[in-house]
């Protein structure tokens, strides 16, 4: 005789298939169609470009361009200065696919929305994830204008896109989190930065909600806390990434301090004129360092 808890916990396992189904759904429609417009392009290698940083596109041999609202199921990019595109093509000899324009929380998606992109890229063939954002400095030693190679994040964010019954077959239940972001990618960037003589700095990162930047007493919680760097993005991309076993190489760009006394007020259009300042930096990190792997 089957006893109640095992009814429970086969219908609650069955709840789970059927919540879980729409996505796996979603998920291959969107590959489907994007296949009939590639063919057999395989990406290697993913990209996600921030606020201000979609320039490195000119560095890659484009074979393809689709547009986020031309892709079913595609949530679409509301920032200005986000152009959102799926480039296809090549980038340091190597397949890549890049997002020029990315999502975020405070735009109103939920965080499966906004990470989706990431599990439509695994299913493409993409082997690493490399995410770029812009951010602002909790930490005197790294300026405006520096480069910062992630270490690690703190989540400030109200949601995880893990929340919810698990599907096995995208990834485990609890994903472990010691080692986010890939180690050898992180040394191999710095080298690269000495190389080149680029001020470049590996860092904490804390991802906050935004749309509003931080407070004077938000930023000296953060940077107590152990933050060296705040921006509203990465982190849900990164949870995915994770959870799907792509290892993860994150850069960012320093477009403003938060670490004064007499903290000034910083425009959006200040943030992404020091952000497309600084972008040839982090464009020759990540075209080398996508050329090593």
């Amino acid at each position: 005789m089957v006893s109640p808890a095992c009814v429970r916990r086969k219908n609650k396992l069955s709840l789970s298939r059927q919540i879980y189904q729409p996505m796996y759904h979603l998920i291959t429609e969107t590959v489907s169609a994007i296949r009939r417009k590639i063919g057999d392009f395989t990406p290697e290698f993913g990209i996600i470009l921030g606020t201000g940083l979609g320039k490195l596109v000119s560095e890659i041999e484009i074979e393809y361009q689709l547009m986020y609202a031309n892709i079913p199921n595609f949530p679409i990019s509301t920032v200005e200065f986000h152009t959102g595109k799926l480039i296809f093509g090549k980038l340091g000899g190597r397949n890549v696919v890049a997002m020029q324009g990315r999502l975020h929380f405070y735009e109103g998606y939920n965080m499966q929305e906004i990470t989706f992109p990431i599990r439509v890229m695994k299913f493409l063939g993409i082997q690493k994830l490399f995410v770029s954002n812009a951010s602002g400095s909790l930490n005197p030693s790294v300026l405006k204008g520096d480069i910062g190679i992630i270490d690690d994040h703190i989540n400030l964010l109200p949601d995880n896109p893990l929340r919810g019954p698990n599907d096995d077959d995208l990834g485990p239940r609890f994903p472990d989190m010691s080692q986010p972001y890939n180690k050898q990618m992180i040394h191999q960037a710095l080298d690269i930065a000495d190389e080149h003589k680029i001020r470049a700095h590996k860092v904490v990162y804390v991802s906050a909600p935004g749309p509003n930047l931080e407070t004077r007493a938000e930023y000296r919680y953060m940077r107590i806390i152990g933050g060296d760097i705040v921006g509203m993005s990465t982190v849900p991309e990164v949870i995915v990434a994770n959870h799907m076993g792509l290892p993860v190489f994150a850069i960012s760009v320093i477009t403003d301090e938060g670490f004064h006394a007499d903290l000034k007020p910083v425009s959006l259009k200040e943030i992404v004129e020091v952000a497309a300042a600084v972008e040839p930096k982090m464009t020759k990190i990540l075209k080398e360092l996508i050329a090593l792997q």
